[in-house]
Parts: structure tokens; sequence; C-alpha cells
């Protein structure tokens, strides 16, 4: 028993003071394009939970832009304090003189309570998905990204020029606090797009089936942290919505037995936490580097 509880405390203690802000980058090759394509470069940031202090962090954000991507997705989670917002831009401010998207999470509109980590591993509702009043200054953050010319996707639809090809997105709200409405976006994308993206917080089969059969190629999701507490060799125990543990993060087909013409689906696991469960074990903080290529060309 001694034993297990040494385990268990050099386990707490290595996630929360280091694993934590282990920021990487991981690369897919997404074959999608039409054949004869040159690539398209997809930064997704996801699940940033920015305090005024991480300053590690931004760091680490703001030098992404250094793999000049050509389109930069984020799929929500930004905040993690009242007083973030300008952190938040600090941190994008090299990433906002490109093409991006953006919804939201309800960490953008809720702010963050005192939890035990351990609750993550259990299912059902918590409190701050039961509150039904922001107090969190979303709408700045809204109006600044959108300023900086940036597409809201919050159950909209936006299009994109991404280095000289048409890219058509729809996206919804966070479906985790119901806040999603696809009956705003339903429908197919314009057939004449070179792409069409769909965009959403929380990976709920609801929302990602819709836009599988609606056609979009390629979709986007964060808000599972890749499990946040995994079991090394084993992966996630949960993933906070109702997709499977298998497509918890990283990239996969959706739906996952479907035929090879189904969409794509890529999963963030994210770069933070909730500033009252900061730890994370065997899954690292991550930001993902998409390259998508045509669909004849096999890595």
């Amino acid at each position: 028993m001694a034993w297990t509880a040494a385990a268990g405390a050099v386990g707490v203690a290595y996630g929360a003071g280091y694993e934590v802000r282990d920021y990487r980058l991981r690369r897919f090759e997404v074959p999608v394009l039409a054949a004869g394509s040159r690539p398209i470069r997809i930064l997704h940031l996801s699940d940033l939970h920015l305090t005024p202090r991480q300053r590690r962090k931004v760091a680490w954000i703001r030098a992404l832009a250094d793999l000049e991507p050509d389109l930069v997705v984020s799929t929500g989670d930004h905040l993690a304090h009242a007083d973030s917002v300008p952190t938040v831009f600090d941190a994008l401010e090299p990433l906002l003189e490109r093409p991006g998207v953006f919804v939201f999470g309800s960490n953008d509109y809720y702010s963050p309570t005192p939890k035990n980590p351990a609750r993550y591993l259990t299912p059902g509702p918590r409190e701050e998905d039961r509150r039904f009043v922001p107090d969190l200054p979303w709408k700045d953050l809204r109006d600044g990204l959108a300023a900086k010319g940036w597409a809201n996707l919050s159950n909209a639809r936006a299009e994109q020029m991404v280095d000289g090809r048409r890219v058509v997105f729809a996206g919804v709200d966070d479906p985790h606090i119901d806040r999603d409405r696809y009956v705003d976006v339903v429908g197919s994308p314009d057939p004449d797009a070179d792409l069409a993206l769909g965009v959403t917080h929380a990976p709920y089969l609801r929302i990602l089936d819709a836009m599988a059969m609606d056609g979009y190629q390629l979709l986007l999701a964060g808000h599972t942290h890749g499990g946040q507490l995994c079991i090394p060799g084993y992966g996630a125990l949960v993933t906070n919505c109702d997709i499977d543990t298998d497509r918890v993060k990283g990239l996969s087909r959706h739906p996952a037995s479907g035929p090879p013409g189904s969409p794509w689906l890529h999963v963030s696991a994210g770069l933070g936490t909730s500033p009252y469960a900061p730890i994370r074990f065997a899954c690292r903080p991550e930001a993902s580097l998409l390259t998508l290529v045509p669909t004849d060309r096999r890595s």
C-alpha cells in the first residue's frame, strides 16, 4: 500500500510539475485535397486555458508563427481567467496575420471553479456545466479576433482565401453546454470550394455525424485534453464527451469504421488545463500542424 501511495505521489508530482508544461508540436499529413493540388498547412490550436501569468505558454504559442501556416484554426477554451483576453492576444499576435477561424468552448464563457483533478475521470455534468450566465469577457475576445479578420464559426458559416484557394467552413458553439445550433448551418458546403472544413469545440457525435453527412471533408475539434490523465501503454480513460477513447486525440476517420471517402477528424489534446487541475499524465499538451495533401498522395 505504501508503494502504491508513493508511486501515486510521484506521478502527481511529475504530471503537475513537468508534463503539464512540456508543450509539443504534433504533425499529421491529411490526404484530402484534389489531385495535383499543392499542400495547405493548418495550425490547429485548442484549449489554451490561458491565465495572465503563463508567460512560458504564451512564448511557445507565439513561436508557432515560425511554422508559417496557411491557416490557423482555434477550437475554443482560450480563457481561464477574467483578465486573460490581453494574454490571448499576446499569444496569438504573430498568428493573427494569417487567415484564421475560431469557435468558443465553455471555458470562454464561464470562469473555472475549484475541483479535484480526479473528478475529470468521473462521468456526468459538473457544476460549471450547469451555470447559465457567462461571467468571462467572451465578447471582447470574439470582437477582437473578428477585427483581426478571423471568422467566428459559432453556429455560423464562413469562407476564407487560403494560399489562393477558397476554403468554406461550418461551425457550432460548444455542444458540451448545449450552445450548438447545427440547424443554423445545416446543408452541404459549396461544391465549387476547394476545401470544406467543419469546426467544433467538443467532438460530440451528433455534430460530427451531421457534418460528415453534409459532406465536410475535414472536421476539427478539441475539448478532450486527450484524456488528460492517461495510463501509459493504454491511453485515455475518458473523453469528457461521447466520442470513443480510441479517438480522444489525433487523426482518424469519422465515422471510425466508415469507408475510405469518409471525412477525416482531428481532435487536439490542447495546450492547457483548468488552473484548478493543473496536471497532465501520459498526455502532453500539444498543438498540431496538419499538412493537407492530395488524396492520391500517401506518406
